[in-house]
């Protein structure tokens, strides 16, 4: 599953009504309002296994209605799936594979140790890629360096020329700023990136979680093409006896590829550039089951962003790949998507209008008030929301 089946069409995608931009800043408020607070202990520290689950044995809050419909959230495991889905429902995958994309590194001018983590290539430049820069502390996970004036936190070592030695001994250089937290850097690396990361990297790790787990633990049963930075983590609870049963039961699954960037658990910007690409026999797919009144139901963020990026003002999705900076708002709306799989995110995060934009504010609040109410856990690691519009 998730090879290219047929040449897509290149299309870099920016859509301004969507405000989208190459350069991310704040988004605006989302739906669950100040006063929504997850506190520490539902951060999921640790991978299912290692909290004594199968990986399907997560939770899975499914919540239903749009509009003026009243909300309807019902609670499962995730192996119950194929039991909530219908005949005939499509569910579109990100089969990207996640990279270790952290290396250690020190700067050249000062032997100031750092972390690096290693996000994505540029639309502008070929040979280019976003970093970040972040601190040690001490335990295997990091801390962010300052991110606006005023801030406790110490200032960035970052300014354009700085040189740094990572792992493996190979050098990385800062050309320019991309946001307050984003470099755009030149990697002197002598081979690929995907295999310099393989072999020294490690995966990125927010200090929510416990200690560093190896890779295998963030790559999804549809992994099949390496180049995200972070884990597009919503597909994590697939096991191959709940895909085997969905197939059994009718429901369709087809891939595309969104390589991810590196998130901002602190800065909360709006999503940046990433690569994607929408199969020739995907774009089919969708518009067969649309067409036919099935529901298309993207398994996490990524997806509903590479489907809405191919799809026209009409919902018709054509065979794509590029570039996009497509972001979506609850202005914007979507035009392809009826569904959508997810983590459970923080109330800053920039995701939330997203999911707005799918499932409408009043689904969203009331799915995340049973969540806090049920101790349902976040993250990457943690449960999962099936947000449903019909």
């Amino acid at each position: 599953m998730g090879v290219l089946l047929h040449e897509p069409t290149v299309v870099n995608v920016s859509d301004s009504d969507a405000a989208a931009s190459s350069r991310p800043g704040p988004m605006p408020a989302g739906p669950l309002g100040p006063g929504f607070r997850v506190s520490s202990d539902l951060l999921a520290g640790k991978p299912a296994e290692a909290r004594g689950l199968d990986r399907d044995g997560v939770r899975l809050l499914v919540a239903r209605g749009r509009g003026a419909d009243d909300p309807e959230v019902a609670h499962y495991v995730f192996a119950d799936l194929p039991d909530v889905l219908e005949p005939g429902d499509l569910l579109v995958v990100n089969n990207s594979g996640t990279l270790p994309a952290a290396l250690d590194a020190v700067t050249l001018d000062s032997g100031a140790p750092v972390v690096l983590h290693v996000s994505t290539g540029t639309p502008q430049d070929p040979d280019a890629w976003i970093v970040e820069l972040r601190r040690p502390m001490g335990d295997g996970s990091t801390k962010p360096f300052a991110l606006e004036p005023g801030s406790p936190d110490p200032d960035s070592p970052a300014v354009p020329g700085l040189r740094l030695r990572v792992t493996g001994g190979a050098t990385v250089t800062l050309l320019r700023p991309y946001t307050s937290r984003l470099w755009v850097a030149r990697l002197d690396l002598g081979m690929s990136v995907a295999d310099y990361l393989s072999r020294h990297g490690r995966a990125i790790r927010y200090d929510y979680v416990d200690r560093d787990w190896p890779i295998t633990a963030y790559q999804t049963v549809f992994a099949a093409v390496p180049g995200s930075a972070e884990m597009p983590s919503a597909a994590r609870p697939f096991s191959t006896d709940v895909v085997a049963r969905l197939v059994a039961k009718g429901v369709y699954i087809a891939p595309i590829t969104l390589h991810t960037g590196v998130a901002s658990p602190e800065a909360h910007e709006k999503p940046y550039a990433e690569w994607y690409s929408v199969p020739a026999a995907t774009a089919e797919l969708v518009n067969h089951v649309r067409a036919r009144g099935g529901r298309v139901i993207a398994i996490g963020t990524t997806a509903v962003r590479a489907l809405e990026s191919a799809a026209d003002e009409e919902g018709t999705v054509h065979p794509r790949q590029g570039w996009t900076e497509l972001i979506i708002t609850p202005e914007r709306g979507v035009r392809a998507v009826d569904g959508l799989l997810t983590g459970f995110h923080e109330p800053e995060a920039s995701h939330l209008l997203m999911l707005t934009a799918i499932a409408g504010p009043r689904l969203i609040r009331a799915s995340y008030d049973a969540a806090l109410a049920g101790r349902y856990l976040w993250h990457e690691f943690g449960d999962v929301n099936l947000l449903l519009r019909r």
